[in-house]
């Protein structure tokens, strides 16, 4: 007998039936996923009902010291009509991951998958079958204890919702523009860079309204110490192809350990590229340009998979990547992870779950 109690609601919300208006995270399903956590007593209240606005205490710790994470996933439906969810227990363990560092509640990730399939199959018509469409999944915990003083929250809400979206950027699969931030940080080793924190996203606004108004899609953030080595982007892991060899910062405390960075490693390894785990500093970059080396640049991310970069601007100093076009090692790792991701491909990772 499931957990999760169901709430139907009165009336169902009209869908969007064009998905090229979809848009990213602009439209929600009609339900929602909810548990609350008290201290002593673990999970509890745990419901599939439908989605609408939280009443919270004014006090509420999470509006006053930020205990707040998040995770986000997909739901993809493949040709022969499946529905399908990508690595879906990486996501809730490193949801745990996070939570530890934030010093909030633990969840059971087999209890949360489970009633995130239930929530999924109740929105099964919600989940758009366009190419490069999907259904997008939010799950978050925040503290509710309703008291001031800075201190772990004896209480958490966790809720999961849904929302069917197109191309996370408007230009689709196409080269982006990053703009290097070396005035601001973000994350530095022993703090919170590599949870899912929502301080992580706040601190990184302020650069991201920067680089929007100098004509740049996102931030690539430089390490908080030296500010010399390669990070990540506000939305995404970073890649760098160098003579042919992909390399990427290593995890080293500062950047998110991301889901589609660890798949894209281990599918590149698969298809026998060579791949460096290693400190890259922001003027190797800028000289294996200069010197006719560095083939490619790309982020990779839940929301986009795989997102080529075409040009970089540090310093006041512009580079052009690969005639701000697709590189062949970016288009190659997008379809193969985005054709396992929608069950075109074999999976030999065994990374698709299947709603049944």
């Amino acid at each position: 007998m499931s957990k999760f109690t169901f709430v139907p609601r009165e009336e169902l919300k009209t869908k969007q039936p064009d998905s090229s208006k979809l848009g990213f995270g602009k439209l929600f399903t009609d339900y929602m996923l909810t548990a609350r956590y008290t201290q002593g007593q673990g999970w509890h209240d745990h419901k599939i009902e439908p989605y609408g606005p939280f009443q919270m205490d004014p006090a509420s710790m999470v509006f006053h010291y930020g205990q707040a994470m998040f995770e986000g996933m997909k739901a993809y439906k493949a040709p022969d009509g499946r529905t399908l969810l990508f690595r879906p227990l990486d996501n809730f363990r490193r949801m745990n991951h996070s939570g530890e560092r934030m010093a909030m509640a633990q969840i059971d990730p087999d209890e949360m998958l489970e009633g995130l399939v239930e929530l999924i199959k109740k929105e099964a018509a919600w989940i758009p079958a366009d190419p490069g469409t999907s259904l997008y999944i939010r799950p978050t915990m925040i503290a509710t204890d309703a008291a001031l003083g800075v201190h772990a929250s004896k209480t958490y809400l966790f809720f999961i919702i849904l929302s069917p979206v197109g191309p996370y950027y408007a230009a689709g699969f196409n080269p982006v523009k990053i703009y290097v931030e070396d005035e601001y940080v973000r994350a530095v080793r022993g703090g919170t860079g590599f949870t899912k924190c929502a301080g992580n996203y706040a601190a990184s606004i302020l650069a991201g309204n920067v680089a929007e108004s100098k004509g740049y899609t996102q931030v690539l953030w430089l390490d908080g110490v030296e500010r010399k080595y390669i990070e990540e982007v506000g939305a995404m892991n970073m890649f760098f192809v160098i003579d042919g060899e992909l390399v990427t910062p290593p995890l080293r405390g500062s950047i998110l350990p991301g889901i589609t960075r660890d798949s894209v490693i281990k599918l590149a390894t698969h298809l026998g590229y060579k791949v460096s785990e290693r400190l890259i500093s922001v003027e190797e970059v800028f000289e294996a340009h200069a010197q006719g080396r560095l083939n490619e640049a790309f982020g990779t991310g839940t929301a986009a998979v795989v997102s080529p970069v075409g040009e970089l601007n540090w310093d006041g100093k512009v580079i052009t990547i690969n005639n701000m076009e697709n590189g062949p090692i970016a288009v190659r790792l997008y379809e193969e992870l985005t054709g396992i991701q929608y069950g075109r491909k074999a999976d030999p990772f065994g990374w698709v779950y299947e709603v049944k």
